[in-house]
């Protein structure tokens, strides 16, 4: 069969709850971006006749996960999976490390990262709905686990 275009929207986010040790999907997602960072060291030399040369270093992953902050209006409770990814972004050292996965439709594996959290600006207009976003960076090399 060939490849395909697929809808964004079907691509799965979750984080792993520490505590309870099973995988809670993000909810409230509109948009996500998986990027690339990489660090490289300068080999140029006078030899190198005005050429830069480099190689990389270091290779490292990115995404930012984007949406809508979901809360419950009657107990104040933040959607669980947003609230996972809150609480880590709050910690530091060895606790500021948590689990994801995520997979696009027809993927037989999750991809799975350990990764930090930054939340992004929350906010919004008159007429919007409260924003929310985070961005996780990868930490080690990315994993797969068979998806059920």
């Amino acid at each position: 069969m060939a490849a395909t275009k697929y809808n964004a929207r079907d691509v799965i986010f979750q984080m792993l709850d520490p505590v309870g040790g099973t995988y809670v999907q993000i909810n409230g997602l509109n948009t996500f971006t998986r990027g690339t960072d990489m660090k490289e060291t300068d080999l140029t030399t006078f030899a190198s006749q005005g050429n830069e040369e480099s190689e990389i270093m270091q290779r490292g992953k990115n995404m930012k996960l984007q949406g809508f902050r979901l809360k419950d209006p009657a107990t104040g409770a933040l959607d669980p999976g947003q609230l996972l990814v809150e609480t880590l972004a709050d910690q530091v050292g060895d606790a500021s490390i948590g689990t994801f996965r995520f997979a696009a439709p027809g993927d037989a594996n999750y991809v799975v990262w350990q990764a930090t959290a930054a939340m992004g600006d929350e906010g919004g207009g008159d007429n919007d709905k409260v924003s929310w976003s985070v961005t996780l960076k990868r930490t080690g090399a990315s994993g797969t686990a068979v998806r059920p």
